[in-house]
């Protein structure tokens, strides 16, 4: 239990950091968007994704759904390191993806123990 409260921490707090700054409009963040040659508005899209699947982790109904939302938005992040950029930086994004799958496997694990 305590190490699903840890992955909960962690994964809420890079979350919700990474949100915020696409939000706020910080341009190093936007720059991976734009060289994927995808609109501006997607960037604010994945922060809202982000912030929201952030505050979603906490809430136990939404907690699978928003980690599995979140997860695929790591896949995103990951290609992006990996397709253009060096591999050492997808370690992030591959780092959240594991925290995201265990949230998942322990959220619904908890669900299907009070059934």
């Amino acid at each position: 239990m305590i190490i699903m409260y840890v992955c909960l921490v962690l994964a809420s707090l890079a979350f919700a950091a990474a949100g915020i700054a696409k939000l706020a409009g910080v341009e190093m963040v936007h720059a991976s968007f734009a060289i994927m040659g995808l609109p501006v508005w997607f960037g604010y899209f994945i922060g809202t994704c982000e912030l929201a699947g952030a505050i979603g982790l906490w809430i136990r109904r939404t907690s699978a759904l928003a980690s599995a939302g979140l997860f695929i938005i790591m896949l995103g992040a990951t290609y992006f390191h990996i397709a253009y950029e060096t591999f050492d930086k997808a370690i992030p994004a591959i780092v959240l993806a594991i925290l995201t799958i265990a949230i998942i496997v322990t959220r619904k694990a908890q669900s299907h123990a009070k059934v």
